[in-house]
């Protein structure tokens, strides 16, 4: 059965992510808006930017999934991974999106990321000062690490990514006893 990986991306980062371990894997790579077939597929590989608590193409994606198909999540945000309360919330927006036959063969995976201010579509440039002024709003003490870190880097450019981030992900794909 063969590996696919499918990219979700508005700005590149996911695309980058994707791209890499295609080329550390062998592995098909395809953007998800172009996908069109997961016939004979045994692991789907979506790496995903998070936009408003979605994973940027999953959809397309979970709609030609095969039923016998693993699936693996690989999302990218500009939250740490590292933090287990941004997991708990990146896995909660992923529970709404997967249904639960597919999540019983879904790994997850989480990756950082950036933002570049100057390029984002008016929506997201709009949801971005919305989420700044929420947070200007609430009382110093009980903003967060994440909070203070989106406030003090709003307008710039933010770069997160990290490709040896890929090395888990790129060992389940090659390991002959993956799944």
């Amino acid at each position: 059965m063969k590996t696919v990986i499918i990219y979700g991306s508005c700005y590149g980062t996911s695309e980058r992510y994707a791209r890499e371990l295609a080329r550390q894997t062998g592995a098909e790579l395809h953007a998800a808006k172009d996908l069109r077939d997961l016939t004979g597929c045994g692991l789907a590989v979506h790496i995903g930017g998070l936009y408003a608590g979605g994973l940027a193409g999953l959809r397309q994606t979970l709609r030609l999934l095969p039923p016998d198909c693993w699936l693996m999540a690989v999302t990218v945000g500009l939250a740490d991974p590292a933090l287990p309360e941004n997991v708990r919330n990146i896995r909660a927006s992923l529970d709404r999106q997967i249904p639960p036959d597919v999540r019983e063969r879904t790994l997850f995976y989480h990756l950082r990321g950036g933002i570049r201010y100057d390029r984002l579509s008016l929506r997201h440039r709009v949801m971005m000062g919305m989420l700044r002024q929420t947070l200007l709003r609430r009382p110093a003490a009980s903003l967060t690490e994440e909070d203070r870190l989106l406030l003090e880097t709003y307008g710039k450019e933010v770069d997160f990514t990290d490709l040896s981030a890929l090395e888990p992900i790129a060992g389940v794909i090659l390991s002959p006893k993956r799944l």
